[in-house]
């Protein structure tokens, strides 16, 4: 027997505005839950997203982070399509010949775009 990855948790100060970048970003549905947090969903059943409230500050570079594909092989123009949701390009220490782009969410989480399928 093996587990395997369920859903992705992230912590947030602004459960709505985060709420929405990701599920514009990804596709999701929101569900609101009862405790100020919120869940998106894929439509097709995969990997989920908890958005749960915390009044900690972000601090430093994120320890895990998830790496994204553009649906239509278009990294371009997915990254722009990333940053007029309200990502911002983030330095991590990139050399400038990775695979992929880094950027960062509205509240400075750290995830890439990543260069291939």
């Amino acid at each position: 027997m093996v587990a395997r990855f369920a859903q992705w948790t992230l912590d947030v100060k602004d459960v709505d505005r985060m709420a929405a970048f990701w599920s514009a970003a990804l596709g999701y549905r929101v569900e609101q839950g009862d405790d100020g947090d919120a869940h998106l969903w894929p439509a097709d059943g995969g990997l989920s997203v908890w958005l749960q409230p915390t009044d900690a500050p972000k601090v430093g570079k994120n320890r895990d982070h998830p790496d994204l594909v553009a649906a239509d092989g278009d990294v371009e123009a997915e990254v722009t399509r990333l940053l007029a949701l309200g990502a911002t390009r983030a330095d991590v220490g990139q050399q400038g010949d990775e695979g992929f782009t880094v950027l960062a969410d509205p509240e400075g989480n750290e995830f890439c775009v990543l260069h291939r399928g």
